[in-house]
């Protein structure tokens, strides 16, 4: 028997809309789960990036210092790299507060159009960076994956290219289908 392929997803500064299209693969995910071991994910309980990951799906921009430290540890550890959707591609939508910068963007929120406890949170929560970055502008990033979201069908003809060691022609499919 072979080595499953070892697996990862993570969920930076973004909505999660990625990780549910990767479940709306639905049956077909038994098909990888026969090549492969998921050993991080928002899906699994590992608490630790593990090492000498195959391949890692990046979901969401880098929005803080921890994104900035999870993505330097996470490109350490894996062998390829996916940008995985438009936040990790471009920074899309986190990329939103950009023009007007994090405090500006806090004081709205947290200030501005809250009526109950106005306070811009401080404990638990990591500072925002001046500006969300996508995925490129930090790190290494080995294959970009678009879509808000990707499609299901372009995510499972991604992992199976890769898996079978092939580069995925992604020109050739719509994102919404294959």
């Amino acid at each position: 028997m072979t080595e499953k392929i070892r697996l990862a997803t993570i969920w930076l500064d973004g909505c999660s809309g990625c990780h549910m299209s990767f479940l709306d693969i639905d049956q077909r995910m038994l098909e990888l789960a026969e090549k492969v071991e998921i050993v991080y994910s928002p899906l699994v309980d590992a608490k630790e990036f593990p090492e000498n990951v195959d391949i890692t799906l990046v979901e969401g921009a880098l929005g803080t210092d921890e994104d900035i430290q999870k993505i330097k540890k996470i490109r350490e550890n894996t062998r390829l790299l996916v940008a995985f959707g438009d936040c990790a591609v471009t920074a899309n939508i986190p990329s939103m507060r950009n023009p007007f910068g994090a405090d500006a963007t806090l004081k709205k929120v947290y200030l501005e159009h809250e009526s109950l406890n106005q306070q811009i949170p401080s404990e638990g929560v990591p500072a925002l960076l001046p500006q969300a970055l996508p995925l490129h502008q930090m790190v290494k990033v080995d294959l970009f994956v678009p879509g808000c979201p990707p499609s299901a069908d372009t995510i499972f003809y991604t992992l199976s290219e890769l898996i079978e060691g092939r580069v995925p022609d992604l020109t050739t499919l719509s994102r919404f289908g294959a």
